[in-house]
């Protein structure tokens, strides 16, 4: 606790540097989640810019081809992304249902699915679906702990320093403003700390998930569209 009678601070750095060993700890501990937050947060965003860019540039080759034969070599060429392996891997499970069934040659009435089967296309490419989204909220679960823990430790470090505070009120025998106020003020510095941390978590996460649901609803109408082109072409 700040020494009475001594200098005191005037700035909130001055609060920081002249803390309790208790309140340090905590800083410390905030100082990490923050470091920890921002990068987080500029990993995500740019996963999440990565496969837009993504995304449109697999659509764009779609929109050149008319057959799923024709799409899968096309899109096949791209780097890899989501879209190309849900698409890779429907078009491998068809092929695997009716070998050479894909084939310029091969007879459509002869590659049709039965509804068993199309069931089980539709299991497959549901799992992959819950996989490519599991695989972009990675992380996002870090997010909403720092953003709910973060203002709890700081409000553990305030109550650590009020009783400092008091403490050392009671020791030294002073109870006016000027030997009250510091030690309070240094106790309210950890939750300062704490908001400064969860509020840019608690908003990043929100964000973040709204994107993926909005790349999850994606992936699926991108399923439904596989299944309506092998309708389209006869195939089911």
């Amino acid at each position: 606790m700040m020494q009475v009678g001594g200098a005191l601070p005037s700035s909130p750095w001055e609060l920081v540097t002249t803390s309790t060993p208790p309140t340090k700890v905590v800083l410390v501990v905030l100082a990490f989640f923050s470091v920890l937050t921002w990068f987080l947060i500029v990993l995500k965003l740019w996963q999440f810019r990565r496969v837009r860019r993504q995304g449109e540039r697999f659509f764009n080759a779609l929109e050149r081809t008319t057959r799923l034969e024709d799409a899968y070599h096309a899109v096949m060429k791209l780097p890899p992304s989501p879209y190309s392996r849900i698409l890779r891997e429907g078009v491998n499970f068809f092929a695997e249902l009716h070998p050479g069934a894909l084939q310029a040659t091969a007879d459509a009435a002869a590659s049709t699915l039965t509804m068993t089967q199309l069931e089980a296309l539709r299991m497959m490419l549901s799992k992959e679906v819950g996989a490519e989204r599991d695989q972009m909220a990675r992380y996002l679960a870090w997010l909403a702990t720092m953003g709910s823990a973060s203002p709890l430790l700081g409000l553990l470090g305030t109550v650590i320093g009020v009783m400092n505070a008091f403490l050392g009120i009671a020791t030294g025998g002073s109870g006016n403003i000027s030997a009250v106020a510091p030690g309070v003020a240094e106790a309210l510095v950890t939750t300062v700390a704490g908001l400064v941390v969860a509020i840019p978590a608690v908003m990043a996460y929100n964000i973040l998930v709204s994107r993926l649901g909005l790349f999850a609803g994606e992936l699926e109408g991108f399923t439904h569209e596989i299944v309506g082109t092998l309708a389209r072409e006869g195939r089911l």
